[in-house]
C-alpha cells in the first residue's frame, strides 16, 4: 500500500504495499524556478529547514544540497533547529536504505525532543522504517508509544500521518475493525476542500479484507472517483482490484477482466510494483476461470517477471498457481511439477510474513496491557501511599484504627494478587501441558490442531496426523511398576522430541498415545520422520536402568490429502492405521490406505491395547 509517497525508491517497495507514511504526509510540489534563487540565498536556518523539509522527496538532490548547507550552520542552530537537522537527515538516511542509522538517530529524537510534533514525526517515520526492514514487534510497539502521544499533535498533517499508519499497520496484521475505525478517523481529519482518496482506500481495503462484505457498494466507486479527482492512480488502481476480485470471488470473472483491462494502462504509467502485480494476479485468475489458458498465462508470468527478489506476495502465490494449473491442463507435467514447487515454496514464505505481522502485534498488545495492569498496581499503591501520609497528622488512636485498615487493605490486595498469580499459572499449565510429560494435553493439541489444519485447508498445504501407542506398556508397569512406567513413558518423549521438527504439534492424548500433527508434510515424509522416531523409541529399553521388558511402540498416519482437513477424521484414520499396525505384530508405522476398509470407524476402534 503506498503511503505516504515521500520514502519511494527501490529499497522501498520490498515490503507487501509498502511505502508506508513518513515525512510531511504527501510529496511536496517542486517550488516555481522564481523562488529557488531567493531560497537558496537565505541563510535564515529556520527558512532553510522548512524549505528543505518541503523538498524532501520533491527535489531529493536540492534536499541533500541543503543538508550541507545547514550542518556548515550548525552553531548558529539553536537546540531545537539541530533536533530538527537530526531529524532530517535520519529521513535521509531512511530514504536511501540506511537503517541501521536512520532507527538510533531516530529513536534518540523521540527520547530526547522536547517538540511534540518533531518526536511525533520521528516516530512515525521509524515505525514506517522498522515496518520495511520486518522489525515488526518493534514497528507495532513504536506505533502504541506514538498513538500515546497522538492527544498531544496538534499539528493536522502529522495527525493525519500517526493515523493512517496505524490503519494501515492493523490492516496488515489482520485488525480490520482497527484499521477501519484509524481510517475513519483519518476521514474525519480530512479538512474540506482537501481530497479524501487516501482515507477512503484505507477503509474500503479494511472492509474488503475484512471479508465481512457480501456485495461491493457504491462506496467502492466513490473512492475510485475520489482518487481519479486526486490524480492519484496509485490509489484507484488499488481500490479497482478490491472490485475486481470480489468480482472473481462472486463468480463475475468478466466483469472483473472488462473492469481491469479498461484501466490497465493507467495502471502501467504509475510503475509501482505492488499494484501492477496485484492487477495482473487477479487477471490471470479471471482469464483461467473463463478458460482463456494464454491470457492466464501471459499476466501470471508478467507478475513474476516484475516481482521484487526474495519478496513473497500474494500475487506471487496466485500466479505460481494459475501457470501450474496451465502447465498441467496442456499436459507439460514437468512444468507443472516445477511451478507448483515454486508456488509452494511462495505461499509459504507470505504465509510466513503474514503470521509473522499478526503473532508481533498480538504480542505487543499483551505487552500493553501487562503494562497497563503494572501502572494500575503502582496507581493503588500511591492510593495507599497518599492515604497513609493523611492518616499521620490524625491523632494517635485514629491512626492505630486507620493502620489497621490499611495493613488489613494491603493484606487483602496481596493475598488477591497472590492467588490471582497462583490461579493464573496453574490455569496455563493445566490448560496447556501434560503434567508428567511436559508435552501438550489432549485438550491443548486438540484446539491447536484445529486451527493449525484450518490454516492448512485455507492455503492448500498438506498435512499428516501421527498416532502411536507403546507396545504391552501395561506389561511394564505390571512387571514395575508406575514410576519405571513413567520413565519409560518420559524416555518416549524425549525419543520422539529429537526427531520431531520445530512447527510439529507434539501431545498425549491417551495414558501410553500420542498425537503429532505435522502441516506442511505429505505421508511419505511423516512415514520417515514416524521410522526415525520408532528406532528411538526402541533404544529407551538400553536408556532406563533396570527395564528388562524391551520397549517399542506403533504408529498410525493419515494425510489431508486423502482424508482431508477434519481433525476427527485424521484422528480416526490414523487410528484404523495404528490398529492394522497392532495386528500386524506391532512395532511399526502403517499409513492409512483409504482404498480399504478393515470395517472398523472412529466410534468403533478398540483403545484397550497393551
Amino acid at each position: 500500500m503506498p503511503w505516504i509517497d515521500e520514502l519511494r525508491s527501490t529499497w522501498f517497495v520490498g515490503w507487501t504495499f509498502c511505502a508506508l507514511v513518513v515525512g510531511t504526509g504527501a510529496v511536496a510540489a517542486p517550488l516555481p524556478s522564481a523562488l529557488v534563487p531567493a531560497v537558496a540565498a537565505s541563510t535564515d536556518p529556520a527558512q532553510l529547514l522548512k524549505q528543505a523539509d518541503g523538498l524532501k522527496s520533491a527535489n531529493n538532490a536540492e534536499f541533500i544540497g541543503l543538508l550541507k548547507r545547514l550542518d556548515s550552520l550548525s552553531p548558529r542552530l539553536t537546540q531545537t533547529q539541530q533536533t530538527y537537522l537530526r531529524y532530517l537527515e535520519a529521513w535521509q538516511a531512511a530514504y536511501v536504505g540506511d537503517f541501521a542509522t536512520a532507527i538510533p538517530q531516530l529513536n534518540a529524537i523521540i527520547d530526547d525532543s522536547r517538540d511534540v510534533t518533531l518526536r511525533f514525526r520521528a516516530g512515525v517515520t521509524a515505525v514506517n522504517v522498522l515496518a520495511i526492514a520486518r522489525r515488526y514487534e518493534q514497528a507495532y510497539a513504536r506505533l502504541n508509544q506514538m498513538l500515546d502521544l497522538l492527544p498531544q499533535v496538534s499539528d493536522p498533517d502529522a495527525r493525519r500521518q500517526g493515523l493512517s499508519i496505524a490503519a494501515f499497520l492493523y490492516n496488515q496484521a489482520g485488525q480490520y475493525d482497527l484499521g477501519l475505525s484509524y481510517a475513519n478517523k483519518v476521514l474525519v481529519e480530512t479538512p474540506p476542500g482537501t481530497s479524501v482518496c487516501k482515507g477512503m482506500q484505507l477503509k474500503l481495503e479494511a472492509l474488503y479484507r475484512s471479508g465481512k462484505l457480501q456485495t461491493i457498494g457504491n462506496e467502492f466507486q466513490n473512492g475510485v472517483d475520489a482518487c481519479m479527482q486526486a490524480g492519484e492512480p496509485i490509489f484507484t488502481g488499488l481500490i479497482r482490484t478490491f472490485i475486481a476480485k470480489s468480482d472473481i470471488a462472486q463468480g463475475k470473472y468478466n466483469d472483473a477482466i472488462k473492469l481491469l483491462q479498461t484501466n490497465y494502462d493507467e495502471v502501467q504509467r504509475t510503475h509501482y510494483p505492488e499494484v501492477m502485480e496485484d492487477v495482473d494476479s487477479a487477471l490471470a485468475k479471471a482469464s483461467w476461470e473463463i478458460g482463456d489458458s494464454e491470457q492466464a498465462q501471459h499476466y501470471a508470468q508478467r507478475v513474476i517477471d516484475g516481482g521484487i527478489k526474495n519478496e513473497y506476495t500474494e500475487p506471487l502465490v496466485d500466479a505460481y498457481e494459475v501457470l501450474y494449473r496451465v502447465a498441467q491442463k496442456q499436459g507439460d507435467y514437468q512444468a507443472a511439477l516445477a511451478y507448483h514447487e515454486k508456488y509452494a515454496v511462495a505461499d509459504k514464505g507470505y504465509l510466513n510474513d503474514t503470521t509473522a505481522r499478526t503473532l508481533a502485534y498480538q504480542m505487543v498488545k499483551q505487552q500493553v496491557q501487562e503494562k497497563k495492569l503494572q501502572v494500575n498496581a503502582l496507581n493503588k499503591q500511591n492510593q495507599v501511599l497518599r492515604l497513609k501520609q493523611a492518616v499521620s497528622a490524625k491523632t494517635v488512636e485514629a491512626s492505630r484504627l486507620t493502620l489497621l485498615l490499611l495493613l488489613t487493605v494491603l493484606g487483602s490486595i496481596a493475598v488477591w494478587a497472590y492467588r490471582t498469580k497462583l490461579s493464573q499459572l496453574k490455569f496455563m499449565q493445566l490448560s496447556r501441558r501434560d503434567g508428567l510429560t511436559g508435552i501438550s494435553n489432549r485438550h491443548y493439541f486438540v484446539d491447536t490442531a484445529e486451527i493449525v489444519l484450518s490454516l492448512c485447508k485455507k492455503s492448500s498445504q498438506d498435512a499428516c496426523v501421527v498416532v502411536l501407542d507403546l507396545d504391552h506398556f501395561k506389561a511394564v508397569n505390571d512387571a514395575h511398576g508406575h514410576a519405571m512406567g513413567d520413565l519409560v513413558l518420559k524416555c518416549a518423549v524425549s525419543a520422539c522430541e529429537a526427531h520431531l521438527r520445530a512447527h510439529d504439534l507434539f501431545g498425549r492424548i491417551g495414558g501410553e498415545e500420542f498425537a503429532i500433527l505435522m502441516p506442511d508434510c505429505i505421508a511419505t515424509t511423516a512415514r520417515q520422520i514416524a521410522e526415525k522416531v520408532r528406532n528411538a523409541i526402541a533404544e529407551c529399553h538400553g536408556n532406563v536402568d533396570e527395564l528388562t521388558l524391551p520397549v517399542h511402540a506403533s504408529f498410525g498416519i493419515a494425510a489431508s490429502r486423502t482424508s482431508g482437513y477434519e481433525l476427527r477424521q485424521l484422528l480416526a484414520h490414523a487410528d484404523d492405521a495404528l490398529y492394522q499396525a497392532k495386528r500386524e505384530g506391532r512395532n511399526r508405522v502403517v499409513v492409512h490406505d483409504h482404498t480399504k476398509t478393515d470395517g472398523l470407524t472412529a466410534g468403533t476402534v478398540d483403545r484397550r491395547r497393551m
